[in-house]
């Protein structure tokens, strides 16, 4: 008797007979959609752009504007206030202190009034000031009593006490701020801004006033 092996094989299903196309084993993701603005979107996103643009350029020119501005010049009385501040460091030293006090008032004279003192004696600037209507005569005899007295510590070798110098300091002080610029000038402020204090006399026995 003969044994034969007999290969099955499994009967396939038959496709679908009803007309319809059979669905693919593998189908593409759907893709999104593109968003296409309008005319009007274009210019709204360009103009906000050239906005931008222009605002930073205008604030940098301002930064640099701004920073590339010197700064404003210090005014005669300003800076003459400060000389003389600066000059009440120098008071144990006659000498030294008259030399500051009295070159910070002449050139404060000359860049107020344009007199030209610092490079006058004394005696030819008093001539000069006796003339001028730009401070009163009060003034000028205070202004005539501080020269001489700095002019006497320099060249006469005068020892001073401290309180004849804070007198030079006081009287230079209060010259500049009666002829500081004001809102409302008058012809001549007599008005004193600081120590009332009185002009300091000239020590008795001055030498004459010789070139600074």
């Amino acid at each position: 008797m003969t044994n034969t092996s007999a290969l099955i094989v499994p009967a396939q299903p038959l496709p679908a007979t009803n007309g319809a196309a059979a669905a693919p084993l593998f189908q593409d993701a759907p893709k999104p959609l593109i968003y296409i603005p309008n005319g009007w979107a274009w210019f709204f996103w360009g103009a906000l752009v050239l906005a931008l643009l222009a605002a930073a350029y205008f604030g940098w020119r301002w930064r640099r504007k701004k920073r590339d501005v010197p700064p404003p010049p210090i005014p005669p009385h300003v800076r003459a206030r400060r000389r003389l501040e600066q000059a009440l460091a120098m008071i144990s030293e006659p000498k030294p202190f008259s030399i500051l006090v009295s070159a910070a008032i002449r050139e404060y004279l000359e860049e107020r009034f344009d007199f030209h003192a610092p490079d006058r004696t004394t005696e030819e600037f008093l001539y000069e000031l006796r003339g001028s209507l730009l401070l009163t005569r009060e003034q000028k005899k205070s202004l005539e009593n501080f020269l001489a007295c700095c002019d006497l510590i320099k060249f006469a070798k005068y020892e001073p006490t401290e309180m004849e110098l804070r007198g030079l300091y006081d009287s230079a002080l209060r010259l500049v701020n009666e002829t500081e610029p004001r809102l409302a000038p008058e012809s001549i402020q007599s008005s004193v801004a600081g120590n009332p204090a009185g002009p300091p006399p000239a020590p008795s026995g001055a030498a004459q006033s010789v070139v600074q």
